[in-house]
């Protein structure tokens, strides 16, 4: 058992966890944060994306302890106020989803990849969601809810 003190969505938090602990576990269990999906446990879906430090990872390969002293924000952390950040926004208004069980991962994704490049191209913004699988959309309102928060950012 290690002790944990790591700060998620804004919030200190210092738990034990067991050095074997997925941040996936951690956030879902220990925290209640279900918005971060678990899709496949190898990190190829991307339903459990969250953002460490600022950057996107799959937080289903991620070890908790590995996380000590980090920044982590999830789906719920994205909200500021009541009020949905511009790409949950975009996603919403362009129907950037179906089942929703990838929202969040593609959401997470989608705002790191806004953070680096504030002007992707179609191309870009498809390469950058290689990593997060969706069966359900075909990825074209996925893609154009990219584009429009983009251009609101």
């Amino acid at each position: 058992m290690t002790v944990l003190n790591i700060r998620v969505n804004e919030k200190k938090i210092s738990r034990e966890v067991s050095d074997n602990t997925l941040l996936s576990d951690f956030l879902r269990d220990g925290l209640s944060l279900t918005g971060t999906h678990v899709g496949c446990d190898t990190s190829q879906c991307g339903a459990c994306t969250v953002h460490l430090n600022g950057n996107s990872v799959k937080s289903c390969t991620t070890l908790a302890v590995d996380c000590d002293g980090a920044e982590i924000t999830t789906i719920e952390g994205l909200a500021s106020n009541g009020k949905m950040h511009p790409v949950q926004e975009s996603f919403k208004r362009n129907h950037g989803l179906q089942c929703g069980f990838c929202t969040p991962g593609m959401v997470m994704s989608a705002v790191d990849l806004l953070q680096k490049n504030k002007n992707p191209s179609e191309k870009e913004i498809r390469n950058w969601l290689v990593g997060n699988i969706c069966r359900c959309t075909g990825y074209q309102n996925i893609v154009a809810a990219v584009k429009e928060a983009a251009s609101k950012l």
